[in-house]
């Protein structure tokens, strides 16, 4: 039973070594949201001077408010974590009493039979009266192994005494960590009930202020319907204009490729003449060869069959001295022949050579004439945009900022009757922060609004992104930009916040910012 009950607080204590990695886990990842809960309470101090009626700071509050709630809700499964921990200590503190329990009993028995045999003098009785040398040396290692055991049970006892001290301190610890988690618990659900509160007495600000609130988002909205007309007026004269360009430049392609081709044309004439006149000398140099070496293969020839004519014949009769000279000026006559042969026929290689080089300097010519005569003529290849081939590794327009509204159709976050249309989106950034080109380009325009602030459009190829809710700009129509160039500084919005608007179109279509930078 012993056996069972030991084997079931085995695979306990091995739940609970996994359940304190857990533990450790929530611990990590609230410490990580409580600075989070810090770095937001230090923007909400910073902006307590500006208006608390703003979208950004209310989605702060409520962001704050998340983050303390899932920080209350990791405590929760932190003190369920510490709560199976107490329990389980004290299931491993019974089964260690019940280990000791019977390692005392099984002691007390050794130590009542030692009592019984008690003394020296029967142990000495004990090993004399064995019946021979070798039975006493056995009763000898008995009473030492006897005493060894009842030495190993004392150890046994005091180590199992031991542990059970270690596991109570192990609950004790653990009680008092629930009961300091259950203190902070507390005080954290008093903040949240603080920061719930805080966030509805803002709420209802806000619905206080809804006539005035809604009557500036209207203007503002109004203001931005205004704005859009100026930027698509804009953006349509930009593409008009760079249509007519790519028009332009194509006709004066087109001419300067065609007057390139006749130039070229006639090039290759001149190359193509000069050809046919150096492939006639080649010719007529490579039937001269092949005649020269069709005489002196014939001639090697008629040679080799004399002399194989003599050998036969001396070979049937005497050889006289007059013959034998006679066969080493043949022997001479038929060496110089193939001789004659070979270089005959080396000149017509060379000659062959000779015309498949030209044939091929005429072709690189030729493509070399051409290539020389679009040069000439200014003719070349646009340069593409690549703006649409870093679609989601765009850099973000500022530093640092919050996105408080979203592209397209969205409801307002506080007035549900109100649906604001974006463009682009709305980023929450803190006061004096400069809003940055996303990508190389050139600026197209500079507005200026009816509000006081104003409006940056930067061009790249069919592509703009713009830069609203400026209060000061720091380039110049006509001027080109890099990745990170500063454009002007966030302005500040009507409801007090410092908001940059912005957007990217693809050419008279806007698009969701989001989907084309790092965010």
């Amino acid at each position: 039973m012993i056996k069972k009950f030991s084997f079931l607080i085995g695979i306990l204590l091995f739940g609970l070594h996994y359940g304190q990695k857990d533990k450790e886990q929530l611990q990590k990842q609230n410490a990580e949201l409580k600075k989070q809960i810090a770095q937001i309470n230090t923007d909400l101090a910073k902006t307590r001077n500006e208006s608390k009626l703003s979208i950004a700071y209310l989605t702060n509050v409520n962001k704050k408010l998340v983050l303390r709630e899932k920080v209350y809700s990791n405590t929760q499964k932190e003190k369920r974590f510490i709560e199976d921990d107490i329990y389980l200590r004290q299931l491993e503190i019974n089964r260690q009493n019940k280990e000791l329990s019977v390692l005392r009993n099984n002691y007390a028995e050794v130590l009542v039979n030692a009592y019984k045999n008690k003394g020296v003098q029967n142990k000495v009785t004990f090993i004399l009266s064995a019946k021979n040398m070798g039975e006493a040396i056995r009763r000898v290692q008995y009473l030492k192994q006897y005493s060894d055991y009842q030495d190993k049970k004392a150890a046994e006892i005091t180590r199992a005494a031991n542990q059970i001290k270690n596991t109570i301190a192990q609950k004790q610890k653990s009680v008092k960590d629930k009961e300091m988690l259950l203190i902070n618990q507390q005080k954290d659900l008093t903040t949240i009930n603080a920061e719930r509160a805080q966030k509805e007495q803002l709420v209802a600000e806000f619905k206080k202020n809804e006539s005035k609130l809604t009557g500036e988002l209207k203007q503002k909205q109004a203001q931005s319907k205004a704005l859009e007309g100026q930027i698509r007026s804009i953006i349509a004269e930009e593409i008009r204009k760079a249509k007519a360009e790519e028009e332009a430049r194509r006709k004066a392609e087109a001419e300067k490729i065609r007057l390139a081709k006749i130039a070229a044309e006639r090039e290759k004439a001149r190359i193509e003449a000069e050809a046919r006149a150096r492939a006639a000398a080649l010719e007529k140099e490579r039937l001269a060869a092949e005649a020269e070496a069709k005489r002196a293969s014939e001639l090697a020839a008629r040679r080799a069959e004399e002399e194989r004519k003599r050998t036969e014949e001396a070979a049937r009769a005497e050889a006289s001295t007059r013959d034998e000279a006679r066969k080493v000026a043949a022997k001479k006559a038929s060496d110089e022949a193939a001789a004659k042969a070979k270089v005959a026929a080396d000149k017509l290689t060379a000659a062959r050579a000779a015309e498949a080089a030209l044939e091929k300097r005429k072709e690189d010519d030729k493509k070399a004439a051409e290539s020389k005569a679009m040069t000439n003529f200014g003719v070349s290849t646009a340069a593409g945009n690549n703006f649409a081939e870093n679609r989601g590794r765009l850099g973000f327009p500022v530093d640092k900022g919050q996105v408080t509204h979203r592209f397209g159709r969205q409801p307002h976050p506080v007035f549900k009757n109100i649906v604001e249309e974006n463009n682009g989106i709305k980023i929450s950034v803190p006061a004096g922060t400069r809003a940055k080109c996303v990508f190389p380009g050139s600026v197209s325009s500079v507005l200026a609004n009816n509000d006081g602030t104003k409006t940056v459009i930067v061009k790249h190829g069919t592509y703009f992104t713009i830069y609203s809710n400026l209060g000061s700009v720091n380039v110049s129509k006509g001027q080109q930009v890099s990745a990170g160039t500063p454009v002007g500084t966030v302005g500040q919005d009507f409801d007090g916040s410092y908001t940059l608007d912005f957007q990217v179109w693809s050419g008279s279509t806007p698009v969701d910012p989001l989907g084309w930078v790092s965010y």
